[in-house]
């Protein structure tokens, strides 16, 4: 595990080895806090940790008061370019801002920015991205490496650092992954500073799936990585679920459902793909930490469904309601799902 220092974001913490936390972004106009609010909610019942929120405009900055009163998790402002955005921010109530120092402008822009975040003692995410590294890296390196991402990242890094604060998380910017993963690597050895980790521009739920959870699964294997997004060309409800799939995955994320399904074949006989994406979908608002099994097929299902601790199994017009491998009662098809909501609801009361 690399070992980073604590930072501490709102009310959790992320560094010195406790869980990694899920972050999102909203894709709301900032401005529109009614929005933005709905969809914040939304992902904190998915299981969002961190939100973040784009400001690039002063509006947008001032609507982060309404917003954060709002909400439940540590709210992150994005910013590029205008340092006094940033500042506003920060004024309005942000948990933490993410900056790119090469693309806020002078070192006096900076100093004013750390200034700002020292007062109300709210962390600076430097993020580094490699569609802007800075042209003598470039020249460097012969191009844009993860060397280069690398030696971006810790210069911004020991700036802020020489200006007295250390309140810092960083994260590096690539879609290739293994320029990103090397990078990060990279930067580990050199820094005690808390990684934000995640492929940028990963792609649709299908493709950025892949892209994420190859380069993902490398870093926290690697003990790499104190939060992390998954950046997907889709839902931010669909990032949640991908981190915590590629967490629990790796066994690094032990809260709320999870859902293992079978593959489909000839004895198939109902709509198993469309059914086990629901039942991924609405286990979502349950908390707890238990399995539960999607099976296609009667005959096996009950065996299949073994280390589940609820399953459903499809059959011909009907299925099975599962308890750890025992057969419950049997439903008709069209009521698999519902009966499975039932049966959680049941769990739910019985633990609390």
């Amino acid at each position: 595990m690399n070992k980073t220092r604590e930072i501490k974001i709102g009310d959790r913490v992320i560094g010195g080895g406790n869980p990694i936390l899920i972050q999102s972004m909203t894709n709301t106009k900032t401005e529109n806090v009614e929005d933005t609010v709905e969809q914040i909610r939304h992902l904190e019942d998915a299981g969002c940790d961190i939100i973040r929120c784009a400001v690039p405009t002063q509006k947008a900055a001032k609507a982060l008061v309404d917003i954060k009163r709002n909400i439940s998790i540590p709210l992150v402002a994005d910013i590029h370019f205008d340092y006094k955005l940033a500042i506003s921010a920060i004024e309005n109530g942000a948990d933490k801002i993410r900056i790119n120092p090469g693309n806020i402008g002078s070192e006096e822009k900076v100093r004013a920015v750390v200034e700002a975040a020292r007062k109300r003692s709210i962390p600076i995410r430097v993020g580094v991205n490699s569609g802007s590294l800075e042209k003598h890296l470039i020249e460097k390196y012969h191009g844009v490496t993860a060397e280069g991402l690398a030696e971006s990242a810790l210069d911004k890094v020991r700036l802020i650092e020489k200006m007295g604060y250390d309140n810092l998380v960083v994260s590096i910017k690539s879609s290739n992954v293994p320029m990103c993963v090397r990078a990060y690597e990279l930067v580990s050895q050199r820094t005690d500073c808390p990684m934000h980790i995640g492929i940028t521009e990963a792609g649709t739920v299908y493709s950025g799936n892949i892209k994420s959870a190859a380069g993902l699964a490398i870093l926290l294997h690697e003990g790499i990585g104190d939060t992390m997004r998954v950046s997907l060309t889709a839902s931010p409800i669909e990032e949640i679920k991908s981190a915590k799939s590629i967490l629990r995955a790796l066994n690094l994320y032990n809260s709320g459902i999870e859902v293992i399904s079978c593959p489909t074949c000839g004895r198939t006989k109902i709509d198993l793909i469309s059914l086990a994406s629901s039942v991924e979908t609405m286990v979502l608002k349950y908390p707890y930490d238990i399995k539960v099994a999607v099976m296609g097929c009667a005959v096996n299902g009950p065996g299949e469904a073994k280390e589940a601790d609820i399953g459903i199994a499809g059959g011909d017009g009907e299925g099975l309601i599962i308890k750890k491998g025992e057969i419950i009662r049997k439903v008709p098809e069209d009521k698999l799902l519902s009966e499975l909501e039932k049966e959680l609801d049941a769990w739910k009361t019985a633990k609390s």
